[in-house]
Parts: C-alpha cells; structure tokens; sequence
C-alpha cells in the first residue's frame, strides 16, 4: 500500500505518541486525572505545555536512524546516550542505570543483561515498550525482522524477555493499524514469541478487551502498560 493515506499512518505513528506523550507529561504519576484533560505542562518535572517526556525524546532517536532506511542498533544506541548526557529532566530508573553504566553505545547490551541479572524481578519495566512504536516503521510488512528489531532495541535498556515480547506485540499492532486499518494486531504479535511465551501473554491481551481500564494502572510494569494502551 501507497499513497497519502498510507504516508499519513506512518506519520501518525511518530506524532501521534508525542501529543499523546505531551497530554499525559503534566498528569505524570497521578492516580486519576479528571474527565476534562488539556495540554497543560507541570506535572512532577516541570515540563511546559507541550514539552514531551523521555520517552518521545527516545522514540525520536530511534525515529532518527529509521529515517535512513537502515536500523542500526550502534547508532540508535549513541542517540541514547547523547540524549542522556544532555541531562534531561526525566530518564527512568532502569533506563538512567543502563544507560549511566555504558561508555559507548556497543555496550549497551551487556550492561542492560547485568541489569537485569542483578534485579531479575525488577527489570521488566515500561521504558522500551514507550519508545518502540518507530521500530515498526523500520519493517512495515517483515513482522520476522520486526520482531527481531524490536526485541534488539529494547534490549539495549530493558533485557527482560517480557520487555522484548511487549514491544513484538505492539510493534506488530502498529503494523497492521498503518497496513491493514486494524486495531487487533497484537494478536497476531503471538505468533512470533515462543510457545511458552505465548501461552502467558494470550490470556493477558484477552484480558485487555474485558477487564475495566482501572484494572491496568499500574502501568510502570511493561506487561499491565501494553494491557493499558490496548
């Protein structure tokens, strides 16, 4: 598929996250904002109306190199990391012990695995799922080398396996929204992870579509943040 229709789509990928980033940066961390929400800055890091947080700033890096036609891991890991030595106002915890802890970007892998060998029950946050939505630009109809890609990427900062079946997942639903107009592609995301990974994460999309929106909030946890956006 071409055309201006298709260009739209893929264009709404990247800009659609950052207003939506924008909206919620200034209700960050607040149980329930109220019914009438704007663009209102503040929030716990001072942010100014319209100002993104970290992870449109991170989804841009990678946006970057997938703009050159090829997703090359090396560079998108020096985008992080020039990114962070800019000092910005927020970096999650995970992320800022990854990313404080590599010298260059080839070692980025290795430290996010120490990572989560040292904190194999708390190294499945949402950091990498937030950012991967311009992976799946970079493979539009190739979910194999999508699905590879978005567990590379999100393993610089996030090597839980759960972190890197999430963004397969999403990064799978992107596809079939900007290719084929559906909103049910994670579904289809459970044919790339292995049987005992589908066998977890089946029953938890399900529960997505049945279960009150309440019921995902805490959302800092990748599995309860896919639950959330699906």
């Amino acid at each position: 598929m071409n055309g201006p229709v298709f260009s739209d789509r893929v264009a709404g990928v990247a800009l659609g996250g950052a207003v939506g980033d924008a909206l919620g940066a200034g209700y960050e961390f607040q149980d329930r904002p109220g019914p009438d929400i704007d663009v209102i800055g503040g929030g716990p890091f001072g942010v100014a109306p319209g100002e993104w947080t970290d992870d449109t700033a991170m989804a841009n890096a990678i946006l970057r190199v997938v703009a050159t036609g090829v997703l090359d891991l090396e560079q998108v890991g020096a985008g992080f990391l020039e990114w962070f030595a800019g000092g910005p106002k927020d970096v999650g915890n995970q992320t800022r012990s990854v990313l404080g802890r590599a010298s260059g970007p080839g070692e980025l892998t290795a430290a996010a695995a120490q990572h989560f060998a040292r904190n194999p029950r708390g190294s499945a946050g949402n950091g990498s799922l937030m950012r991967t939505g311009p992976v799946a630009l970079a493979h539009l109809g190739d979910d194999a080398a999508l699905a590879a890609s978005a567990r590379a990427v999100s393993d610089l900062t996030h090597a839980d396996p759960l972190a890197g079946d999430a963004c397969v997942l999403w990064c799978v639903a992107i596809d079939r929204a900007v290719r084929e107009q559906r909103l049910d592609g994670a579904w289809d995301g459970l044919a790339l992870l292995d049987a005992e990974a589908r066998q977890r994460w089946k029953p938890l999309l399900d529960a997505a579509t049945t279960e009150a929106p309440a019921s995902f909030s805490a959302n800092g946890f990748v599995v309860t943040a896919l639950q959330a956006a699906l």
